[in-house]
């Protein structure tokens, strides 16, 4: 009896434990399947915050430059920023009233889209910004958001732009019998301070002396005329071909001294009109400055990198060195801008990747280049020079100068020191070399490298041999 009770009781105690078991496992995939649709919902979620959040920085991208939207993404105000060296352009239709007293207003309106259309597609060519418009009158600046030294060569090549497409449309518009259109375009270069104003609807906008001058210039010229002010003029003259108006009466100015632009100086110019190779390089003698500005910058705010030698002060040594070599080798311009660039930006993988910046040179080429107006052609040939350069292959004259231009401390009198530099960076990213070890490994390099240019072995200021003794001295 005893027995049969303890096997019912054991028979009981194990379907209990079994019921248990069932409903811990149901209940762990309630809970499970619970949270799988909990992650579900957060992934929709997330997935719809991400699509609204591309969906705002696009909408602002259309009202903002890049570098204010991002920043008002990201703190939720932009700060408003001065810039010393802006060009203005203001432009508007002349005889507009009358035109639009006699003109359908449907038809009027659609003209003045096709015109803010085309300047829209123009100032984006030239990467200038554009601020507003206000009823014909079609404002936009060089030099803003990002800085360059181009942007008075830039404005005026879109102006002479806009112009043309105006003078097509009144040659096509007479034919057919119609009244036309015509314009007047002012430029001025100076100072402005640019934000973003407004709460809910914003805009991106420009204040200074700068733009009521620039404004001035428009409103004090003449139909189909671009009139810029003389201190334009000063940064432009070696590109376009100017008439100069003297000085002319401006309210609340004075007298201020205008030009009125005739185009692109015949031997900058093709049979078009149009900038030739000669005005090419020459704007890309220019956009070298930019370039280099911004390798220096990214050098000296690198700080995290523990570049003791691979930094801005090497990066200027190479350029000057490269600056030297190619007026010495005589190298043509356009074969010049493009070993500057080399130059410039050879060391910016050792930025991101230490041990191996080939490939990090090379993609801050493509970006770099870019971002200042340079083109595909260019962005090859300097990638060329740079991978050559990396794996010492010198098969061209710019190799040769790029070689001898990153190579030149190897025979100043300040090796030693710039050579100490090089093993503390090397230690500080992880590789650890002894005295002998180092002294050893930099006498096999100083025997085994050469210049080789003629002009780069004459500026030697030290011998290998005498380099071999500072090292083994300073051990």
């Amino acid at each position: 009896m005893l027995l049969k009770i303890i096997i019912v009781s054991t028979g009981l105690i194990l379907i209990f434990l079994l019921v248990i078991r069932v409903l811990y496992h149901q209940m762990n995939y309630l809970f499970a399947e619970k949270q799988f649709r909990l992650r579900q919902i957060i992934y929709e979620r997330s997935e719809e915050l991400i699509l609204e959040k591309e969906k705002t920085e696009t909408i602002l991208s259309g009202y903002l430059p890049k570098t204010t939207a991002d920043e008002l993404m990201s703190k939720g105000k932009a700060t408003k920023t001065k810039y010393n060296f802006v060009t203005v352009l203001f432009s508007d239709i002349q005889g507009f009233t009358k035109i639009a007293e006699e003109m359908n207003p449907e038809v009027l309106i659609d003209e003045l889209d096709k015109f803010f259309f085309t300047f829209d597609s123009v100032v984006e060519k030239f990467r200038i910004e554009k601020i507003k418009t206000i009823g014909d009158a079609y404002m936009c600046a060089g030099g803003i958001p990002e800085k360059n030294r181009t942007n008075p060569v830039e404005v005026i090549l879109a102006a002479l732009e806009m112009r043309a497409y105006m003078d097509n449309l009144k040659r096509s518009t007479e034919l057919e019998g119609m009244k036309y259109w015509d314009i007047r375009i002012g430029i001025h270069t100076g100072t402005v301070v640019a934000g973003v104003v407004g709460q809910k609807k914003l805009s991106y906008d420009i204040w200074g002396d700068t733009v009521n001058t620039a404004s001035r210039m428009e409103s004090s010229g003449e139909a189909g005329k671009i009139n810029i002010s003389g201190t334009t003029y000063e940064f432009v003259k070696e590109f376009f071909s100017c008439d100069y108006r003297g000085k002319m009466p401006v309210k609340y100015k004075g007298e201020l001294e205008m030009y009125f632009v005739n185009g692109i100086l015949p031997e900058l110019s093709d049979e078009n009109g149009n900038p030739n190779s000669r005005f090419i390089v020459k704007m890309q003698m220019l956009r070298l400055e930019d370039v280099e500005e911004k390798v220096l910058q990214m050098f000296e705010t690198a700080t995290a990198s523990n570049l003791h030698f691979t930094n801005a002060a090497l990066i200027r040594d190479i350029c000057s060195q490269a600056d030297l070599l190619a007026r010495a080798e005589k190298l043509p311009d356009e074969d010049y801008v493009n070993l500057k660039l080399a130059a410039i930006i050879l060391l910016t993988g050792y930025i991101d990747n230490y041990f191996n910046p080939v490939e990090g040179s090379v993609r801050y080429a493509d970006e770099i280049l870019s971002a200042h107006g340079f083109g595909q052609g260019n962005a090859e040939v300097v990638k060329k020079l740079i991978r050559n350069s990396f794996s010492d292959n010198t098969e061209t004259i710019q190799d040769k100068v790029l070689h001898d231009s990153r190579y030149d401390y190897l025979g100043r009198v300040d090796y030693p020191l710039l050579t100490s530099k090089l093993r503390k960076e090397i230690s500080d990213h992880g590789k650890i070399y002894n005295d002998d070890e180092w002294t050893e490994k930099q006498t096999r390099f100083l025997y085994d490298h050469n210049f080789l240019t003629d002009t780069a072995r004459i500026l030697r200021n030290v011998k290998v041999e005498d380099q071999v003794v500072t090292l083994y001295a300073e051990q």
